[in-house]
């Protein structure tokens, strides 16, 4: 049976891809880490995710696979996300088809006069 956990910026889905399908699987996890692509990623804050996103999964181990605790899992991205705006390690894609502003808004600095 396929659980998922969907947040703004993070679905989490108990399954593959393969091709393009989303194939259910009782123990494997698929992160698709900020869809609607609202923010601006490098290669390094991305790594950042992943590795948290498996910390996070680690400290279930033995846990029962249960929507509770996938969307445990999601929260706790959706704050690390919003603690990578906070230091400038990602910022917002100014050009996404919708500018919410979700985790804030932006920081701008002030021009030296």
């Amino acid at each position: 049976m396929l659980i998922k956990s969907t947040t703004r910026h993070i679905r989490i889905f108990t399954g593959i891809v393969q091709g393009n399908e989303l194939v259910p699987s009782d123990n494997m996890l698929t992160l698709d880490v900020d869809p609607d692509n609202e923010f601006n990623w490098t290669e390094e804050a991305l790594q950042q995710v992943y590795r948290q996103f498996d910390q996070l999964v680690e400290s279930y181990n033995g846990e029962e696979l249960t929507d509770y605790n996938l969307r445990r899992i999601g929260s706790d991205l959706e704050h690390f996300i919003r603690s990578l705006l906070f230091k400038g390690q990602i910022s917002y894609n100014l050009d996404s088809r919708v500018l919410n502003y979700s985790m804030g808004l932006p920081q701008v600095e002030k021009a030296e006069s």
